[in-house]
């Protein structure tokens, strides 16, 4: 099955498809990455609190974002997402810490928990895009985390998470796929660094 833009032409060559009915049933897609817990992951025994994170609205939409060229946004004709990207990053987060038993406790934010650091997210991509006429698209997932101890607001560690995943082909259930792909990866990407970071900052005190 091919993917298709509402209404526009992807690249050259390729065929301009057509709106559709207003009415058409859209196919639901939602990621829920496994992460394995890494071994070489430090255990810590302080906890942490997740406030919501953030996003652009076209970023954090349950429409399946797409760049045709580098500076056109479209989206996927019959796809969405179940839950919103912010909503799917902090889901795989807080799995895999809570799963890896590396950290004593870790909730969103308003919980209830004591929580010595909290752990504060930009969503600044979350889409497909195209960068060669004859080519599947790659899909991007850029996220910036920030490490704050609770008691003084202080960053204790900054960094931007980048995954660029190419799909096997421009079919939507492929790109969904390498969504997948991405958000497991710097979700282990994430999750090392975080529990890495604080563990320093412990010993450094």
């Amino acid at each position: 099955m091919l993917a298709g833009l509402a209404g526009v032409l992807l690249l050259a060559g390729c065929s301009i498809l057509g709106a559709g009915n207003a009415r058409e049933r859209s196919t639901i897609y939602d990621l829920d990455p496994r992460v394995a817990t890494d071994p070489s992951w430090p255990r810590v025994d302080w906890q942490m609190s997740l406030p919501s994170a953030t996003a652009s609205r076209i970023t954090d939409s349950l429409r399946i974002a797409v760049r045709p060229t580098p500076n056109e946004l479209q989206v996927y004709k019959g796809a969405v997402w179940s839950r919103s990207p912010t909503d799917m990053v902090e889901a795989a987060i807080l799995r895999t810490l809570e799963d890896s038993g590396r950290i004593a406790a870790v909730a969103r934010q308003g919980s209830g928990i004591s929580a010595e650091y909290k752990l504060v997210l930009d969503l600044r991509r979350f889409e497909s895009a195209y960068t060669a006429a004859d080519m599947p698209p790659t899909v991007r997932i850029e996220l910036n985390a920030k490490l704050l101890r609770s008691a003084d607001q202080q960053v204790v560690a900054s960094r931007t998470f980048l995954q660029e995943n190419p799909a096997a082909s421009a079919g939507i259930d492929d790109v969904v796929a390498a969504f997948e792909r991405g958000l497991q990866a710097v979700t282990g990407e994430l999750v090392g660094w975080v529990l890495g970071s604080g563990s320093r900052k412990d010993r450094a005190d």
